[in-house]
């Protein structure tokens, strides 16, 4: 299986691993993606998940498999416009931003193509110092697809979204510096702080992490006022819940709170 499943306490680490093909992406990712990620949306041990690359590859990945004729080709505009509702559906674009849960994208190397969108689908990123990010897809001929530029002017900003959309390489100094990674550190601590920052979020009541992924995300695409009205009712809700009761009785205690994820 070319995306490598592993546990570790409420941490799901999902790692590329093509390694022959510098994890080049594959239909087979989304598959198993369209696959997994619902499992472990509804498995309660679950809390966040940790997207890599097998650093065996010397990447994060490398995106699309340009030595294949067939990519990046339809048979006809007909064939394109009928495919494009399961596409969207499949896409790990889309599974990766609606997945309820906090996904953090550990880069180890360079994210070229659908590898370089894929990371910022996730909520947060910690880059190694070898991490770099590239559109190639203009200079091909096309541009990057599923909102690609746009997803990406939302961590960064337009100019540089524009940049990077042009076919100039962001890399992990300049990725951090403009907001892209929100931790950059040696290759060799990279899977260490990633879990760290796992299981900080994890340590959450899991409830209020789903909602605020859910308040950010979706509240981008709503006037401010819309949104804050919609966190009322998020905030409401948690005031119900039985963590919401323990985190405080644990402040006021000065103890760390037993959360249940109810």
């Amino acid at each position: 299986m070319p995306l490598l499943h592993e546990r570790r306490g409420h941490v799901a680490i999902l790692t590329l691993s093509r390694p022959e093909a510098r994890n080049a992406w594959g239909e087979d990712y989304n598959e198993t993606l369209k696959e997994l990620l619902p499992q472990l949306e509804d498995d309660r041990a679950v809390r966040v998940v940790v997207l890599t690359g097998d650093d065996r590859g010397g990447a994060f990945s490398a995106g699309a498999n340009i030595k294949d004729p067939k990519t990046h080709t339809s048979a006809s505009i007909a064939d394109a416009i009928e495919a494009l509702p399961k596409r969207r559906r499949h896409q790990a674009f889309n599974l990766l931003t609606d997945f309820a849960k906090p996904v953090i994208a550990a880069v180890n190397g360079y994210a070229v193509g659908i590898g370089c969108i894929v990371t910022y689908c996730c909520d947060l990123i910690v880059a190694s110092e070898r991490a770099e990010w590239r559109l190639p897809q203009v200079g091909l001929g096309i541009l990057p697809a599923q909102g690609g530029t746009v997803r990406l002017a939302r961590w960064i900003g337009r100019g540089q979204a524009m940049k990077v959309a042009m076919g100039f390489p962001l890399n992990a100094d300049e990725a951090y510096r403009v907001g892209l990674a929100q931790w950059l550190v040696p290759h060799d601590q990279l899977m260490a702080k990633a879990m760290e920052v796992a299981e900080h979020v994890a340590a959450l009541p899991p409830l209020a992490a789903r909602l605020a992924k859910e308040a950010v995300n979706f509240g981008l695409d709503v006037p401010l006022r819309e949104a804050a009205n919609a966190d009322l009712y998020r905030f409401m809700a948690l005031e119900l819940t039985e963590d919401k009761a323990e985190s405080h009785q644990a402040w006021r205690e000065r103890r760390k709170p037993h959360i249940k994820g109810r």
